[in-house]
């Protein structure tokens, strides 16, 4: 139960730092800003610039197609399902001894065969690939986007307003 405690408050911390950021989605994909950098000083420049700024955009992005790839993949889907659930279902229900005629099931036991059975599916899925699959798309999507993005007149005043 600690556990989901903690998942829920990092989801929340990152709900309120991250997603917090968000720019509207005209600013986001403003097609007038597009253009090719000039060397690769500037574009280093952009992307330091636009990571910052689009960042609750781009964590977005990343959320999406996290989901996407989770859905897409329905092995994935079916073996995280089953190794969150039993996790679930055990610790619930199972947190005394069962007793089955004259054998007793502790919950090691049961853990024992949820990994057994839940690891040998989750190999199967391929996680690595979707994991790198995930990488691969969100730095093509969100190092494109920032290296052609120019940065706005907000940031010529920001090196400014930082020297003050």
């Amino acid at each position: 139960m600690e556990a989901l405690m903690r998942v829920t408050d990092a989801l929340k911390s990152i709900r309120e730092t991250r997603l917090s950021a968000l720019r509207p989605p005209g600013e986001f994909f403003d097609f007038h800003r597009i253009s090719r950098p000039a060397d690769t000083s500037q574009a280093v420049s952009r992307i330091t610039y636009n990571t910052r700024y689009f960042s609750g955009n781009y964590t977005l992005i990343v959320l999406v197609l996290a989901v996407y790839a989770v859905i897409t993949s329905p092995l994935l889907l079916f073996s995280l399902a089953f190794l969150c659930g039993g996790f679930a279902v055990i610790n619930k229900f199972a947190s005394e001894p069962l007793q089955f005629g004259d054998r007793v099931i502790t919950q090691k036991h049961l853990y024992t065969g949820l990994f057994v059975i839940g690891l040998p599916l989750l190999w199967l899925s391929s996680p690595f690939m979707t994991f790198f699959w995930l990488v691969g798309a969100s730095a093509c999507l969100i190092l494109g986007h920032a290296c052609l993005i120019e940065p706005g007149v907000e940031s010529e005043y920001a090196n400014i307003q930082d020297a003050v």
